[in-house]
């Protein structure tokens, strides 16, 4: 957008701002993109540490009487 305002003549004007809203909305679908994938792995890491905790506990050891 500033290079916008410093533009000389209408078309290069239009031109900047166009360029300018089309970075804001590849950005904001990239930052989409981003959060879910973050969502995604916080999920996937959640389900694996509670597969974890509901698999059987490892036995306890079993004390025998030594002679």
């Amino acid at each position: 957008m500033g290079l916008a305002a410093k533009a000389k003549d209408k078309e290069a004007k239009a031109r900047y701002k166009q360029i300018a809203k089309n970075t804001l909305v590849l950005a904001g679908a990239a930052a989409r993109r981003l959060q879910i994938t973050a969502e995604n792995a916080a999920d996937s890491y959640a389900r694996s540490i509670q597969k974890a905790v509901d698999e059987k506990p490892a036995k306890k050891p079993v004390k025998t009487k030594k002679s």
